[in-house]
């Protein structure tokens, strides 16, 4: 089987790899010649995935799984949520978002969040999608330099490191992308 997986983020690709079963190839969307930005313009994580896997069945025909995730705060109503990655500006800089959700978390001691990613899958003309929760709470200064984005700052529930000071084998195992990678490869292994 052969799946294209719609992102150009290589730290996503190279988590999700280590997950995907050998006998799935996975391709990214440089190997199908996309280099544009997929549009992500839905005002949830669910609906960013699926606009993402329905863009690249309509523009390259290749059946395909995207992801979304954000992190959501429970403090600041579930912030930044959808708009995670560009949660300081459209730049996209991590230690920026990591600075203004410390800052805005500065005075409260309510420091819950969760990481979420909906996996949407476009696969024989059907669309299935797959949710992944990690539960824990943002941390009040940056630990570690592995993982990317909020890693340095979130702490899993049950769990004494940030996911940045965590391996990607231990982060796939109690981490929201692994979580939601797993039930994906679980529904493919019943095809």
């Amino acid at each position: 089987m052969q799946l294209v997986f719609a992102t150009n983020n290589s730290n996503k690709l190279k988590e999700v790899q280590s997950l995907i079963p050998n006998h799935i190839r996975l391709l990214s969307l440089k190997d199908i010649g996309c280099s544009e930005d997929v549009p992500e313009t839905q005002l949830t994580i669910k609906g960013n995935a699926i606009q993402k896997v329905e863009y690249i069945k309509s523009q390259y025909g290749f059946d395909c799984f995207a992801d979304d995730t954000g992190l959501e705060v429970d403090i600041l109503n579930g912030e930044p949520g959808v708009f995670s990655a560009r949660y300081a500006g459209e730049q996209r800089d991590a230690n920026d978002n990591m600075e203004l959700l410390l800052n805005n978390l500065s005075d409260t001691p309510n420091r819950n969040a969760q990481f979420k990613t909906v996996i949407a899958l476009h696969l024989n003309n059907k669309l299935e999608t797959f949710t992944g929760i990690c539960k824990g709470e943002i941390t009040k200064t940056k630990h570690g330099d592995k993982g990317f984005g909020y890693d340095p700052i979130f702490k899993a529930k049950g769990h004494d490191k940030t996911f940045a000071e965590t391996s990607l084998e231990d982060k796939n195992k109690i981490g929201h992308r692994g979580k939601a990678v797993r039930l994906l490869v679980d529904f493919l292994n019943q095809l």
